[in-house]
């Protein structure tokens, strides 16, 4: 049996008749004709929403209402906010009055830039981000502890209303902007021509399906994912690149990266100063990695367990044949680190006893706490996105691109639109944010399958992952671990990565690196500014909480590709040994193409 021949199975019931019993098989066509129906409708609707369920905003709203309306207490603090802000605005604008620069009476959150050029502290520019400030402030109060309000809704209304604030926030407006009204003196007007054509460039490449301006310089092969290697197997969904030594000698046990498919795997390795790759074959170790399929409609059936099949344990059994009797440090990050955890629990479930270590980087395994996405996970955006992917087979990238940038507006969106529509500058293209645009397809069954069975269920960390019809849990994992989280994260909050420490009864070493969930991972050495806590738990200490957990770890400059790099050195044998070849043509594994193969020009 093929992954094709397991349909995915309708969401919908059988509806029971009067006297209880349920519709026959013959009324199936029409039930199926109904539900059909409704999705074709979510498709349509979301082609105006941008992918968003308009009823899973709409009931956050009225919960919201309702319960604001029900909560003459809130109501109250509401009021008494309003005025304590309108006295600290009236105080600073009486203190402006009199000094060239007063103190500000609010400053932006951590991560605003929206204010910090100098231009802004001059009047009445400052008096506008101030109010504007204060403004962001209240209606903070207003859409937070709201009682008897659904922490999610709160979540979902919270962010809406900063949305929309964003949207008149004096830094975005021409006119109230000190920036752009300074480039616009300077050029004679000519910023905005300029904007005008990098807007007009921008759209002509979207409807064309284009990659932004200034990605054509990062062609994987050429001017990144130039790490020397081979295809040394392929199936419908993978290609493993085996890398060619850089050292006379290697380390016995080769290690296999499982990058996320959500995105291209070149991420790992990018130019060459920052390949993660290729510094882990300079310092001895014998590196596979998996470069997923694009899928497209005729891949709508795969599932997670095909993934985990098809993906992590195809990748083993391939190794295994390549280096034979040696045990695999197996890494995995963002969604493949939580697929190689899957894979993991089920092999120590089965007594399959290959792996040597487990790294987890930026992968969550518990999803209760699963950060700012949750905000687009719901019953009811689940089936909206549902009936997407029903009609066309597969989750575009767009529409996972647009959620990204709603989560990081201010970084992604709105200082996009003054920098290069507004003052005409087009914003250096890198390898990093080259990657970024290029993006890749999610099949139907299994998203559906994730969302559900992960972010909605958390079935892994309770016990009910089902593989191979028989649950598996991560407390049977016996092998070291490596988890690393980032401070920055909006995709895999650390918090949330921490986690691990509840689940998996092993030893445990936990990273904390400065940056995002990209930048925090992509940390090699000699990049300035670096720095990461670390500590270590032994599978019979006590659980800190992330708060003790920071107040104990210790803080080290640098990237922590170096510890990591230690610890792998220290779960290896030695001594050393030769490289194995590349590939094992005698068994069936044949070198192909050059890395970095061909699923990774799938457009």
């Amino acid at each position: 049996m093929t992954a094709h021949d397991n349909k995915a199975p309708s969401s919908r019931r059988p509806f029971p008749d009067i006297a209880g019993s349920t519709h026959s098989a013959i009324d199936a066509p029409r039930l199926a004709a109904f539900e059909a129906l409704d999705q074709m409708r979510d498709t349509i609707l979301s082609r105006i929403s941008g992918g968003l369920s308009p009823s899973s905003l709409i009931l956050a709203y009225m919960d919201w209402a309702l319960h604001l309306q029900a909560a003459p207490g809130k109501q109250l603090e509401i009021l008494q906010k309003a005025q304590l802000k309108y006295r600290r605005l009236s105080a600073y604008m009486l203190n402006a009055a009199n000094q060239k620069e007063a103190e500000n009476c609010i400053n932006p959150l951590p991560g605003d830039n929206r204010f910090r050029a100098p231009a802004w502290r001059q009047q009445p520019f400052a008096l506008w981000s101030q109010a504007f400030l204060l403004q962001q402030q209240w209606w903070h109060t207003i859409t937070h502890d709201v009682p008897g309000m659904s922490p999610h809704h709160e979540d979902v209304v919270s962010f809406v209303a900063r949305q929309l604030l964003d949207v008149f926030a004096p830094s975005n407006n021409p006119y109230t902007n000190p920036e752009i009204l300074e480039r616009t003196r300077e050029t004679g007007g000519q910023n905005f021509v300029a904007g005008f054509n990098n807007w007009r460039e921008d759209m002509r490449r979207q409807i064309q399906g284009k990659p932004p301006v200034g990605t054509e310089d990062f062609i994987p092969g050429e001017d990144v994912a130039v790490t020397p290697g081979r295809v040394v197997f392929r199936n419908h969904l993978i290609e493993l690149i085996q890398y060619a030594p850089a050292t006379k000698e290697v380390h016995a046990e080769p290690i296999l990266i499982v990058p996320a498919w959500i995105m291209k795997y070149y991420i790992l390795d990018l130019s060459p100063q920052n390949s993660m790759v290729k510094y882990l074959t300079e310092q001895g170790f014998t590196v596979f990695i998996i470069s997923w399929r694009n899928p497209s409609a005729d891949d709508r059936d795969l599932s997670l367990n095909d993934y985990r099949r098809m993906g992590v344990m195809d990748a083993l059994d391939a190794i295994d044949a390549i280096c034979p009797d040696r045990k695999i440090h197996a890494a995995g990050y963002c969604l493949g680190g939580t697929l190689l955890s899957i894979a993991a629990a089920a092999m120590a479930r089965d007594g399959d006893d290959r792996l040597a270590s487990v790294s987890l980087l930026a992968a969550q395994t518990d999803f209760s706490e699963p950060g700012e996405l949750a905000l687009f996970i719901d019953h009811s955006q689940m089936h909206f996105l549902e009936s997407i992917m029903w009609n066309r087979g597969f989750l575009s990238a767009d529409e996972m691109a647009g959620a990204f940038q709603l989560l990081r507006s201010n970084d992604l969106l709105w200082s996009r639109l003054v920098r290069e529509y507004m003052m005409g500058e087009r914003a250096p293209m890198f390898d990093l944010i080259a990657w970024n645009a290029d993006t890749t397809r999610m099949p139907y069954r299994m998203h559906s399958e994730y969302l559900k069975k992960l972010y909605i269920n958390n079935d892994l960390a309770n016990g009910r992952f089902m593989v191979d019809g028989r649950p598996v849990t991560l407390q049977g994992l016996r092998v070291p671990m490596f988890a690393v989280g980032t401070e920055r994260d909006h995709v895999a909050p650390w918090r949330s990565v921490y986690k691990i420490h509840q689940l998996a009864d092993t030893d445990i070493t936990f990273a904390l690196a400065n940056g995002g969930h990209n930048a925090g991972i992509v940390s090699e050495p000699g990049h300035n500014g670096r720095h990461y806590r670390i500590a270590h738990h032994r599978h019979r200490d006590q659980i800190v909480s992330p708060e003790e957990w920071l107040e104990n770890s210790t803080e080290e400059s640098g990237s922590w590709w170096l510890s990591w790099s230690q610890w792998l050195v220290r779960h290896s044998k030695s001594p050393m040994i030769r490289p194995p070849s590349l590939g094992a043509p005698r068994k069936g594994y044949r070198p192909l193409e050059d890395a970095p193969g061909t699923y990774v020009f799938q457009r």
